[in-house]
Protein backbone atom coordinates (compact mmCIF):
# COMPACT_ATOMS: atom_id res chain seq x y z
CA UNK A 1 0.00 0.00 0.00
CA UNK A 2 1.51 3.31 -1.00
CA UNK A 3 1.61 6.48 1.07
CA UNK A 4 -0.70 8.48 -1.13
CA UNK A 5 -4.32 8.48 -0.05
CA UNK A 6 -6.76 8.07 -2.90
CA UNK A 7 -10.48 8.50 -2.33
CA UNK A 8 -12.32 6.14 -4.65
CA UNK A 9 -15.79 7.30 -5.52
CA UNK A 10 -18.36 5.21 -7.37
CA UNK A 11 -20.97 6.46 -9.82
CA UNK A 12 -23.71 6.58 -7.17
CA UNK A 13 -21.72 8.16 -4.35
CA UNK A 14 -19.86 11.40 -3.72
CA UNK A 15 -17.70 12.26 -0.71
CA UNK A 16 -16.00 15.61 -0.54
CA UNK A 17 -12.56 16.09 1.01
CA UNK A 18 -13.89 17.93 4.07
CA UNK A 19 -16.32 15.10 4.86
CA UNK A 20 -13.57 12.54 4.34
CA UNK A 21 -11.17 14.29 6.71
CA UNK A 22 -13.88 14.17 9.37
CA UNK A 23 -13.67 10.38 9.34
CA UNK A 24 -10.50 10.59 11.48
CA UNK A 25 -6.77 10.03 11.20
CA UNK A 26 -5.69 7.19 8.96
CA UNK A 27 -3.65 4.50 10.69
CA UNK A 28 -2.24 1.69 8.57
CA UNK A 29 0.39 0.18 10.84
CA UNK A 30 -1.49 -3.08 11.27
CA UNK A 31 -0.54 -6.58 10.17
CA UNK A 32 -2.15 -8.39 7.27
CA UNK A 33 -2.51 -11.98 6.15
CA UNK A 34 -3.37 -13.03 2.62
CA UNK A 35 -5.36 -16.06 1.61
CA UNK A 36 -3.00 -16.91 -1.22
CA UNK A 37 0.40 -15.91 -0.03
CA UNK A 38 1.05 -12.69 -1.86
CA UNK A 39 -0.59 -10.08 0.36
CA UNK A 40 -2.25 -8.53 -2.68
CA UNK A 41 -3.75 -5.11 -2.10
CA UNK A 42 -7.43 -4.44 -2.64
CA UNK A 43 -8.72 -3.34 -5.99
CA UNK A 44 -12.19 -2.50 -7.17
CA UNK A 45 -11.45 -2.22 -10.88
CA UNK A 46 -9.91 -5.70 -11.06
CA UNK A 47 -12.82 -7.79 -9.80
CA UNK A 48 -13.49 -10.89 -11.87
CA UNK A 49 -16.78 -12.37 -12.96
CA UNK A 50 -18.43 -14.92 -10.64
CA UNK A 51 -17.63 -17.74 -13.05
CA UNK A 52 -13.90 -16.98 -13.24
CA UNK A 53 -12.98 -19.07 -10.22
CA UNK A 54 -9.46 -19.74 -11.55
CA UNK A 55 -8.78 -15.99 -11.35
CA UNK A 56 -9.22 -14.93 -7.74
CA UNK A 57 -10.61 -11.51 -6.94
CA UNK A 58 -8.29 -9.74 -4.51
CA UNK A 59 -10.05 -7.94 -1.67
CA UNK A 60 -9.04 -6.66 1.77
CA UNK A 61 -11.02 -7.10 4.98
CA UNK A 62 -10.16 -4.85 7.92
CA UNK A 63 -10.71 -6.01 11.49
CA UNK A 64 -11.47 -3.72 14.41
CA UNK A 65 -8.78 -5.02 16.78
CA UNK A 66 -5.71 -7.21 17.06
CA UNK A 67 -6.15 -10.78 15.85
CA UNK A 68 -8.04 -12.93 18.36
CA UNK A 69 -10.55 -15.76 18.66
CA UNK A 70 -13.37 -13.26 18.16
CA UNK A 71 -12.13 -12.93 14.56
CA UNK A 72 -11.62 -16.65 14.14
CA UNK A 73 -14.14 -17.42 11.41
CA UNK A 74 -12.56 -14.94 9.01
CA UNK A 75 -9.09 -16.38 9.60
CA UNK A 76 -10.55 -19.87 9.22
CA UNK A 77 -11.92 -18.97 5.80
CA UNK A 78 -8.42 -17.85 4.83
CA UNK A 79 -6.56 -20.80 6.34
CA UNK A 80 -8.81 -23.55 4.98
CA UNK A 81 -9.27 -22.15 1.47
CA UNK A 82 -12.96 -21.30 1.83
CA UNK A 83 -12.46 -17.84 0.37
CA UNK A 84 -10.61 -19.36 -2.58
CA UNK A 85 -13.55 -21.69 -3.20
CA UNK A 86 -15.63 -18.53 -3.65
CA UNK A 87 -13.14 -17.00 -6.07
CA UNK A 88 -11.63 -14.63 -3.52
CA UNK A 89 -8.08 -13.82 -2.46
CA UNK A 90 -8.69 -12.19 0.92
CA UNK A 91 -6.15 -10.18 2.83
CA UNK A 92 -7.04 -9.62 6.49
CA UNK A 93 -5.72 -6.27 7.68
CA UNK A 94 -5.47 -6.32 11.46
CA UNK A 95 -6.91 -3.40 13.39
CA UNK A 96 -5.97 -1.72 16.65
CA UNK A 97 -6.82 1.18 18.94
CA UNK A 98 -5.82 3.88 16.43
CA UNK A 99 -7.43 2.33 13.36
CA UNK A 100 -10.41 4.23 11.96
CA UNK A 101 -12.39 1.66 10.02
CA UNK A 102 -14.75 4.12 8.37
CA UNK A 103 -11.88 6.09 6.93
CA UNK A 104 -10.16 2.96 5.66
CA UNK A 105 -13.39 1.78 4.08
CA UNK A 106 -14.39 5.06 2.49
CA UNK A 107 -10.85 5.71 1.29
CA UNK A 108 -10.71 2.37 -0.51
CA UNK A 109 -7.91 0.96 1.66
CA UNK A 110 -10.21 -1.93 2.58
CA UNK A 111 -13.22 -3.35 0.78
CA UNK A 112 -15.02 -4.66 3.86
CA UNK A 113 -14.65 -3.78 7.52
CA UNK A 114 -15.61 -5.34 10.84
CA UNK A 115 -18.19 -2.89 12.09
CA UNK A 116 -20.74 -2.26 14.82
CA UNK A 117 -24.45 -1.49 14.84
CA UNK A 118 -24.42 1.88 16.56
CA UNK A 119 -21.61 3.19 14.36
CA UNK A 120 -23.56 2.16 11.27
CA UNK A 121 -26.53 4.26 12.34
CA UNK A 122 -24.26 7.19 13.24
CA UNK A 123 -22.85 6.96 9.72
CA UNK A 124 -26.35 7.47 8.35
CA UNK A 125 -26.74 10.61 10.46
CA UNK A 126 -23.41 11.89 9.10
CA UNK A 127 -24.24 11.02 5.47
CA UNK A 128 -21.40 8.51 5.24
CA UNK A 129 -22.29 6.00 2.48
CA UNK A 130 -21.51 2.67 4.10
CA UNK A 131 -23.88 -0.20 4.83
CA UNK A 132 -23.95 -3.32 7.02
CA UNK A 133 -24.43 -6.54 5.03
CA UNK A 134 -24.15 -9.20 7.77
CA UNK A 135 -23.74 -9.51 11.54
CA UNK A 136 -21.54 -12.32 12.81
CA UNK A 137 -22.29 -11.67 16.50
CA UNK A 138 -25.90 -11.90 17.63
CA UNK A 139 -24.83 -10.62 21.04
CA UNK A 140 -22.40 -7.81 21.68
CA UNK A 141 -19.69 -9.27 24.00
CA UNK A 142 -19.51 -6.03 26.02
CA UNK A 143 -19.50 -6.73 29.78
CA UNK A 144 -19.14 -5.07 33.12
CA UNK A 145 -17.01 -7.02 35.61
CA UNK A 146 -17.22 -6.64 39.38
CA UNK A 147 -15.49 -8.11 42.42
CA UNK A 148 -17.02 -11.16 44.11
CA UNK A 149 -18.23 -11.06 47.72
CA UNK A 150 -19.27 -7.41 47.44
CA UNK A 151 -23.01 -7.97 47.44
CA UNK A 152 -23.17 -7.37 43.69
CA UNK A 153 -25.48 -9.92 42.12
CA UNK A 154 -27.35 -7.92 39.50
CA UNK A 155 -26.55 -5.03 37.22
CA UNK A 156 -28.70 -2.78 39.39
CA UNK A 157 -26.37 -3.47 42.33
CA UNK A 158 -23.67 -1.45 40.55
CA UNK A 159 -25.59 1.79 41.00
CA UNK A 160 -23.39 4.29 42.80
CA UNK A 161 -20.21 2.22 42.34
CA UNK A 162 -17.13 3.51 40.50
CA UNK A 163 -17.00 1.97 37.03
CA UNK A 164 -14.01 2.15 34.72
CA UNK A 165 -15.18 2.79 31.14
CA UNK A 166 -13.57 3.89 27.87
CA UNK A 167 -14.39 7.11 26.03
CA UNK A 168 -16.30 5.10 23.41
CA UNK A 169 -18.74 3.96 26.09
CA UNK A 170 -20.15 7.48 26.26
CA UNK A 171 -21.72 7.08 22.83
CA UNK A 172 -22.55 3.36 23.03
CA UNK A 173 -23.67 1.51 26.14
CA UNK A 174 -23.33 4.11 28.94
CA UNK A 175 -26.34 6.22 27.89
CA UNK A 176 -28.33 2.98 27.81
CA UNK A 177 -27.25 2.17 31.38
CA UNK A 178 -28.11 5.70 32.42
CA UNK A 179 -31.57 5.56 30.90
CA UNK A 180 -32.51 2.04 31.98
CA UNK A 181 -30.57 1.44 35.19
CA UNK A 182 -30.05 4.91 36.63
CA UNK A 183 -26.27 5.02 36.30
CA UNK A 184 -24.90 8.52 36.82
CA UNK A 185 -21.99 10.57 35.53
CA UNK A 186 -20.18 10.58 38.87
CA UNK A 187 -19.81 6.79 38.67
CA UNK A 188 -17.54 6.98 35.62
CA UNK A 189 -13.77 6.47 35.84
CA UNK A 190 -11.42 6.50 32.83
CA UNK A 191 -10.50 3.02 31.64
CA UNK A 192 -7.08 2.60 30.02
CA UNK A 193 -7.41 -1.09 29.14
CA UNK A 194 -5.41 -2.05 32.24
CA UNK A 195 -7.18 -3.94 35.06
CA UNK A 196 -4.86 -2.50 37.70
CA UNK A 197 -7.16 0.26 39.03
CA UNK A 198 -10.09 -2.16 39.14
CA UNK A 199 -8.08 -4.79 40.98
CA UNK A 200 -7.00 -2.21 43.56
CA UNK A 201 -10.57 -1.15 44.42
CA UNK A 202 -12.91 -3.94 45.48
CA UNK A 203 -15.92 -1.65 45.30
CA UNK A 204 -15.35 -0.87 41.63
CA UNK A 205 -16.36 -2.43 38.32
CA UNK A 206 -14.83 -2.18 34.86
CA UNK A 207 -15.83 -2.69 31.28
CA UNK A 208 -14.47 -5.54 29.23
CA UNK A 209 -15.00 -8.07 26.49
CA UNK A 210 -16.61 -11.32 27.56
CA UNK A 211 -13.94 -13.45 25.96
CA UNK A 212 -10.94 -11.45 27.16
CA UNK A 213 -10.96 -9.32 30.33
CA UNK A 214 -12.43 -11.93 32.73
CA UNK A 215 -9.50 -14.23 31.98
CA UNK A 216 -6.98 -11.40 32.45
CA UNK A 217 -8.61 -10.48 35.77
CA UNK A 218 -8.50 -14.09 36.93
CA UNK A 219 -4.83 -14.40 36.07
CA UNK A 220 -3.72 -11.07 37.54
CA UNK A 221 -6.14 -10.81 40.45
CA UNK A 222 -6.43 -14.46 41.38
CA UNK A 223 -10.24 -14.46 41.43
CA UNK A 224 -13.17 -15.01 39.08
CA UNK A 225 -15.00 -11.70 38.54
CA UNK A 226 -18.77 -11.32 38.56
CA UNK A 227 -19.65 -10.82 34.90
CA UNK A 228 -22.65 -8.98 33.49
CA UNK A 229 -23.13 -9.42 29.74
CA UNK A 230 -24.95 -6.24 28.72
CA UNK A 231 -26.67 -8.05 25.86
CA UNK A 232 -28.57 -10.05 28.47
CA UNK A 233 -29.77 -6.81 30.09
CA UNK A 234 -31.37 -5.21 27.06
CA UNK A 235 -28.37 -3.72 25.23
CA UNK A 236 -28.86 -5.39 21.85
CA UNK A 237 -26.75 -3.94 19.03
CA UNK A 238 -25.42 -6.15 16.28
CA UNK A 239 -21.68 -6.59 16.64
CA UNK A 240 -18.73 -7.85 14.61
CA UNK A 241 -20.65 -6.92 11.51
CA UNK A 242 -19.51 -6.93 7.92
CA UNK A 243 -19.87 -3.48 6.39
CA UNK A 244 -18.90 -2.09 3.03
CA UNK A 245 -19.44 0.93 0.80
CA UNK A 246 -22.90 1.50 -0.64
CA UNK A 247 -21.23 1.93 -3.99
CA UNK A 248 -19.75 -1.59 -3.91
CA UNK A 249 -23.13 -3.13 -3.03
CA UNK A 250 -24.72 -1.34 -5.97
CA UNK A 251 -21.94 -2.08 -8.46
CA UNK A 252 -20.97 -5.63 -7.57
CA UNK A 253 -23.52 -7.40 -5.38
CA UNK A 254 -22.15 -10.79 -6.45
CA UNK A 255 -18.77 -9.96 -4.91
CA UNK A 256 -20.46 -8.90 -1.68
CA UNK A 257 -22.53 -12.09 -1.63
CA UNK A 258 -19.49 -14.30 -2.13
CA UNK A 259 -17.58 -12.61 0.66
CA UNK A 260 -20.51 -12.84 3.05
CA UNK A 261 -21.25 -16.49 2.26
CA UNK A 262 -17.61 -17.54 2.53
CA UNK A 263 -17.14 -15.65 5.79
CA UNK A 264 -20.21 -17.28 7.32
CA UNK A 265 -18.99 -20.73 6.27
CA UNK A 266 -15.65 -19.87 7.85
CA UNK A 267 -17.44 -19.19 11.13
CA UNK A 268 -19.30 -22.50 11.03
CA UNK A 269 -16.00 -24.25 10.39
CA UNK A 270 -14.28 -22.40 13.21
CA UNK A 271 -16.92 -23.02 15.87
CA UNK A 272 -18.09 -26.50 14.84
CA UNK A 273 -14.91 -27.96 13.33
CA UNK A 274 -11.17 -27.84 13.97
CA UNK A 275 -10.19 -24.22 14.73
CA UNK A 276 -6.44 -24.85 14.67
CA UNK A 277 -5.83 -23.56 11.10
CA UNK A 278 -7.29 -20.16 12.01
CA UNK A 279 -5.60 -20.13 15.42
CA UNK A 280 -2.20 -20.55 13.78
CA UNK A 281 -2.83 -17.48 11.61
CA UNK A 282 -4.17 -15.51 14.58
CA UNK A 283 -1.00 -16.17 16.59
CA UNK A 284 1.18 -15.34 13.60
CA UNK A 285 -0.57 -11.99 13.15
CA UNK A 286 -0.68 -11.24 16.88
CA UNK A 287 2.28 -12.86 18.72
CA UNK A 288 0.86 -11.73 22.08
CA UNK A 289 -2.10 -14.06 21.59
CA UNK A 290 -1.68 -17.49 23.19
CA UNK A 291 -3.50 -20.81 23.13
CA UNK A 292 -5.12 -20.31 26.54
CA UNK A 293 -6.65 -16.97 25.55
CA UNK A 294 -7.88 -18.32 22.21
CA UNK A 295 -9.44 -21.39 23.85
CA UNK A 296 -11.11 -19.17 26.45
CA UNK A 297 -12.51 -16.92 23.75
CA UNK A 298 -13.99 -19.83 21.83
CA UNK A 299 -15.45 -21.29 25.03
CA UNK A 300 -17.19 -18.07 25.99
CA UNK A 301 -18.53 -17.39 22.51
CA UNK A 302 -20.17 -20.82 22.62
CA UNK A 303 -21.31 -20.64 26.26
CA UNK A 304 -23.10 -17.32 25.86
CA UNK A 305 -24.35 -17.82 22.29
CA UNK A 306 -22.45 -14.81 20.99
CA UNK A 307 -22.51 -16.12 17.41
CA UNK A 308 -25.13 -18.85 17.41
CA UNK A 309 -28.26 -17.72 19.23
CA UNK A 310 -31.53 -15.98 18.48
CA UNK A 311 -32.19 -15.52 14.78
CA UNK A 312 -28.92 -17.22 13.82
CA UNK A 313 -30.26 -20.56 15.03
CA UNK A 314 -32.74 -20.71 12.17
CA UNK A 315 -31.56 -18.07 9.70
CA UNK A 316 -27.89 -18.97 9.95
CA UNK A 317 -24.79 -17.20 11.23
CA UNK A 318 -24.70 -13.61 10.03
CA UNK A 319 -28.46 -13.19 10.48
CA UNK A 320 -30.08 -9.79 10.82
CA UNK A 321 -33.70 -8.67 11.01
CA UNK A 322 -35.39 -5.31 10.51
CA UNK A 323 -37.16 -5.75 13.85
CA UNK A 324 -33.88 -6.13 15.73
CA UNK A 325 -32.41 -3.03 14.11
CA UNK A 326 -35.57 -1.08 14.96
CA UNK A 327 -35.46 -2.27 18.59
CA UNK A 328 -31.88 -1.11 19.02
CA UNK A 329 -32.54 2.19 17.29
CA UNK A 330 -35.57 2.92 19.45
CA UNK A 331 -33.64 2.12 22.63
CA UNK A 332 -30.74 4.38 21.74
CA UNK A 333 -32.91 7.18 20.35
CA UNK A 334 -34.76 7.20 23.66
CA UNK A 335 -31.39 7.53 25.39
CA UNK A 336 -30.52 10.51 23.21
CA UNK A 337 -27.80 8.83 21.15
CA UNK A 338 -29.65 8.95 17.83
CA UNK A 339 -32.00 11.58 16.47
CA UNK A 340 -35.56 10.23 16.47
CA UNK A 341 -36.02 11.17 12.80
CA UNK A 342 -32.94 9.29 11.57
CA UNK A 343 -33.69 6.81 8.78
CA UNK A 344 -31.86 3.95 10.48
CA UNK A 345 -32.97 1.53 7.73
CA UNK A 346 -30.22 2.97 5.52
CA UNK A 347 -27.66 1.44 7.89
CA UNK A 348 -28.23 -2.14 6.74
CA UNK A 349 -29.48 -4.43 4.01
CA UNK A 350 -30.88 -7.93 4.43
CA UNK A 351 -30.17 -8.90 0.82
CA UNK A 352 -27.12 -11.03 1.60
CA UNK A 353 -28.09 -12.99 4.73
CA UNK A 354 -30.86 -15.08 6.34
CA UNK A 355 -30.62 -18.05 3.96
CA UNK A 356 -31.02 -20.64 6.71
CA UNK A 357 -28.48 -22.60 8.73
CA UNK A 358 -28.67 -25.59 6.36
CA UNK A 359 -27.65 -23.44 3.39
CA UNK A 360 -24.45 -22.26 5.02
CA UNK A 361 -23.51 -25.68 6.37
CA UNK A 362 -24.22 -27.52 3.15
Amino acid sequence: MNDQLVIKIGPMTTVNRRRFIQYGALSLGAGALAACGGGTSSTEEGTTSPSARDELTAITFGTNWYAQAEHGGFYQAVATGIYEEYGLEVTIQMGGPQVNGTQLLMGGAVDFFMGYGSDAIKAVEESIPKVTVASIFQKDPQILAAHPDQGIETLEDLQGKPIYISAAANVTYWPFLTAKYGFTEDMKRPYNFNPGPFLADKTSAQQGYLSSEPLAIAKEGGFEPVVFLLADYGYDPYSTTIETRVELVERDPDLVQRFVDASIKGWYSYLEGDPSPANALIKAANPEMNDDQIAYGIEKMKEYGIVMSGDAETLGIGAMTAERWQSFFNTMAAAGIFSADTDYTQAFTLDFVNKGADYYQG
